[in-house]
């Protein structure tokens, strides 16, 4: 196998990822601040604010490269409202030997129905963290 091979392998396997993606409304994506790197592993819930209640729509896992690229339960479209997005942190640093000060991060936003898909990039280190509408 040439170089050419292994370059068109990753550049299909990087599309059928993003068209995966641009499929669901929602994705998330988690980088270690410390050294810049993806962080597989680390366990990701999504809930719907219903009411006074929160209501768990899916859980994932993040991939090699630190995300999960479609995080909204398949064959449903993303309903106008308020979600919660939990990174369970503690155990991803517990793993690794690393003390912390998040055991884990809700981040909640609202969805109004702008944009066809919602991006929640996560940049993570053990006493701190930052996360944006990311696309």
């Amino acid at each position: 196998m040439n170089f050419k091979h292994v370059l068109a392998g990753a550049m299909m396997a990087g599309v059928s990822t993003l068209t995966f993606a641009a499929g669901n409304p929602l994705s998330v994506h988690v980088l270690n601040l410390e050294n810049g790197l993806p962080s597989p592993d680390v366990k990701v819930v999504l809930e719907q604010k219903q009411g006074d209640n929160w209501v768990q729509l899916n859980s994932a896992i993040t991939n090699e490269q630190g995300r999960i690229t479609a995080l909204y339960p398949e064959g449903k479209e993303l309903e106008k409202g308020t979600y919660k997005v939990t990174f369970e942190t503690g155990e991803w640093f517990e793993k690794h030997d690393t003390a912390t000060f998040f055991p884990e991060i809700p981040v909640i936003f609202s969805a109004d129905g702008q944009v066809e898909h919602y991006h929640v990039p996560l940049l993570l280190s053990p006493y701190g963290f930052s996360t944006y509408r990311g696309n």
